[in-house]
């Protein structure tokens, strides 16, 4: 990962939540977020998106970049802040931090989670997938398994997919310590992410548990 993908994921993350979903739950009381074209937004009031590089409330387009939550919340008139008493880890981002976002670098991450979005709708067309701000990663649950993509974070510093069974299973498939994990650079193709989330629903659905 480089400097301004890292520097613009830790951004964006907190402005998912300390912009979007904080005054989302302060209004209406849910911190779901949804990817849009180019982005993501609350699906609910306030109608917040980020766009590219810039938040996007009503007819205003305001530059991320150079900013602060804090400042983007006076910008755009709501209480700006992380949802309270419903999590204990979230972005790290302080409402006075400036914010760094680089076009490229979030270009790229708002393309995987166009990707992600596209094959979780695919793969599951009864759900929909929620961005949720806390972990800033992009999710649906399927028969006691989670299935998503992140655009990184301390387990693996680049965007992947994943599948993570309640309770674990036995079997190479399952690399990781929540279950099973693939970097995107792997998952290239236009169907590769819904063929590993499909794989992974087959071998949930067959693999012993660990501790049954």
């Amino acid at each position: 990962m480089t400097d301004d993908l890292i520097a613009t994921r830790r951004a964006l993350h907190g402005v998912a939540e300390n912009v979007l979903a904080g005054a989302q739950y302060r209004q209406s009381g849910t911190i779901r977020l949804v990817i849009t074209p180019g982005g993501f937004g609350t699906i609910s009031d306030p109608a917040l998106r980020i766009a590219g590089t810039e938040l996007i409330a009503g007819e205003r387009a305001i530059p991320v970049n150079g900013t602060t939550c804090g400042g983007l919340g006076t910008t755009t008139d709501i209480e700006a802040g992380a949802p309270q008493g419903l999590y204990e880890e979230g972005s790290g981002v302080q409402l006075d931090d400036v914010l760094s976002v680089d076009a490229g670098a979030a270009a790229y991450l708002e393309e995987c989670f166009e990707r992600g979005d596209a094959a979780l709708r695919r793969f599951a067309p009864d759900l929909t997938p929620v961005l949720w701000p806390e972990h800033f990663d992009l999710g649906i649950t399927l028969d006691e398994v989670n299935y998503g993509v992140s655009p990184g974070d301390g387990y693996l510093d680049e965007p992947y997919a994943y599948a993570g069974p309640w309770r674990q299973r036995s079997g190479s498939f399952w690399n990781t310590p929540f279950g099973a994990a693939r970097p995107l650079r792997d998952l290239s193709g236009p169907n590769s992410i819904h063929d590993f989330l499909t794989e992974a629903r087959v071998r949930a659905a067959s693999a012993p548990l660990i501790n049954p």
